[in-house]
């Protein structure tokens, strides 16, 4: 099939054309002709397969006709993340090129103003995050009575990140009529619920099992322990991978982002971080260096995890075993995109088995070890033993060194010709001992004067009972009060 036969405009087909597509994947042949239709579509398909040409190309048909006015979009897409948000306008720049709409991208970290001069110049498109999208309207800058077609994107990563109760707040503020477009790569029963409750009869587009992995990604699971061994071993991985050209490595936790970071950094590795501590100017400078080339390795959270197309990333490296299941998938899809080869390695300690049972159990699969399993790997003591023999090695080689570069031309020994630091250091050593007495007299000193004082174990205990306290029996001063005759 092609792009021709799915009935787009012929501006689209033009901006297709341009960007060197001929044939479109499956989940775009069956779902853009349901949004051509106008009905509300639910397509569930693996990351990395164009779902948002999916819904980019006919929205732009169907906006062919009309503008927007001032605070009133015509059209909203909700992304999750910030850098979410900026791929899907860039794709609406790419492909409606020749339809000179105006498109506004409502994020955090970035100022109101510019914002807000957008949304009163008239926006056709209105891509947001949920957060921002709320602040707008909450201060009376944007109406959302004007919605012609919705589209919630990466629905489960919404779910993740706690903004499910603004996405109810968002659809019940535009029209009962609009069209919605729901995207997810996985089905968990909130997101099913959630469909149930907006849509009205939706195509369903289903064009692989929810939570499957693509058939062109290479998985491999890598036995190591923990600390300092699974930094060497990820660094181990990067040297001797096959046709690595760039890498994504992902972490679980930011603070190990930043510690992987500065590990690779220092052994010499091209690299970046990416996270959701970053400022927006930062991470977007981050990835823009990723893409550009400029770095070889990103490091970075969940936060790059889902939706971002990156185009042809020949590795991902899994530093820590992802504790939710689903975030596997969504990892491993930033490699194997539009149909190229991709390598997934994953690290694996003994604290990750039941993590990785999760796993192969959700994408029903099995994932074979790359070296020796968990059970075949040598005891960390050994690891450790070997590498403390490996840097006394290296101390002891650097002792004869330094020796040796303390001798002079004529083979006598450095501290011959230094005979006044070495008395300062006999006078020191001398006085040394009897610091230490007169420290610890000063020391036992209170503890003798404890020890003489008589310790009456059957004494009393004066409480309020006959004893009276001195400062009561001090005199009072009473003032004379006259009495009334």
């Amino acid at each position: 099939m092609q792009f021709s036969e799915l009935g787009l405009s012929e501006k689209v087909l033009h901006a297709v054309e341009d960007a060197g597509y001929k044939t479109p994947t499956p989940i775009q042949a069956q779902a853009i002709p349901h949004v051509l239709a106008g009905r509300d579509v639910l397509g569930i398909a693996q990351t990395g397969t164009g779902k948002t040409a999916a819904f980019t190309l006919p929205m732009l048909c169907r906006l062919e006709q009309g503008r927007a006015r001032a605070r009133m979009p015509r059209t909203l897409i909700l992304e999750p993340t910030r850098e979410l948000a900026a791929q899907v306008e860039e794709s609406f720049n790419k492909y409606g090129a020749q339809h000179k709409l105006n498109v506004a991208l409502l994020i955090g970290g970035v100022a109101f103003g510019d914002q807000e001069t957008k949304i009163m110049r008239g926006a056709d498109v209105l891509i947001v995050t949920p957060g921002r999208l709320l602040d707008f309207f909450e201060r009376g800058k944007l109406l959302l009575n004007g919605i012609e077609i919705l589209v919630i994107d990466e629905a489960d990563r919404m779910l993740d990140m706690g903004f499910i109760p603004d996405i109810e707040k968002i659809c019940k503020l535009v029209p009962f009529t609009r069209q919605t477009l729901f995207f997810s790569a996985t089905m968990p029963p909130e997101i099913t619920r959630l469909t149930e409750q907006f849509l009205h009869n939706p195509a369903r587009v289903e064009v692989a099992r929810a939570a499957t992995t693509a058939s062109t990604i290479i998985q491999a699971l890598v036995a190591s322990h923990g600390g300092g061994d699974k930094r060497e071993t990820l660094r181990r991985l990067l040297r001797s991978a096959e046709g690595l050209k760039n890498a994504i490595v992902f972490c679980n936790r930011k603070r190990d982002v930043a510690i992987v970071y500065k590990s690779l950094e220092k052994h010499g590795f091209p690299v970046g971080a990416l996270h959701g501590d970053m400022d927006q100017q930062a991470r977007m400078a981050s990835l823009d260096a990723f893409k550009n080339g400029a770095v070889d390795i990103l490091v970075c959270s969940d936060v790059a995890a889902r939706g971002l197309d990156i185009p042809d990333v020949s590795h991902v490296f899994n530093f820590d075993v992802p504790t939710h299941s689903e975030d596997y998938v969504h990892r491993i899809g930033r490699t194997g995109r539009a149909g190229r080869a991709g390598h997934a390695f994953t690290i694996v300690t003994e604290h990750d088995r039941k993590y990785v049972a999760q796993i192969e159990d959700l994408i029903k699969e099995q994932i074979d070890w790359a070296g020796p399993r968990l059970d075949e790997l040598a005891p960390a003591e050994y690891v450790e033993r070997d590498r403390g023999r490996a840097a006394h090695a290296g101390e002891r080689s650097r002792r004869n060194t330094r020796g040796r570069a303390e001798r002079d031309t004529a083979g006598r020994p450095a501290r011959e010709r230094k005979p006044k630091v070495e008395e300062a250091a006999r006078e020191t050593r001398e006085a040394a001992p009897r610091q230490r007495t007169a420290n610890r007299s000063m020391t036992e000193e209170p503890r003798r004067k404890a020890a003489r004082r008589p310790v009456e174990d059957d004494a009393p205990v004066i409480g309020m009972g006959d004893h009276v306290p001195s400062f009561l029996l001090r005199p009072v001063r009473t003032k004379n009060v006259k009495t009334a005759e």
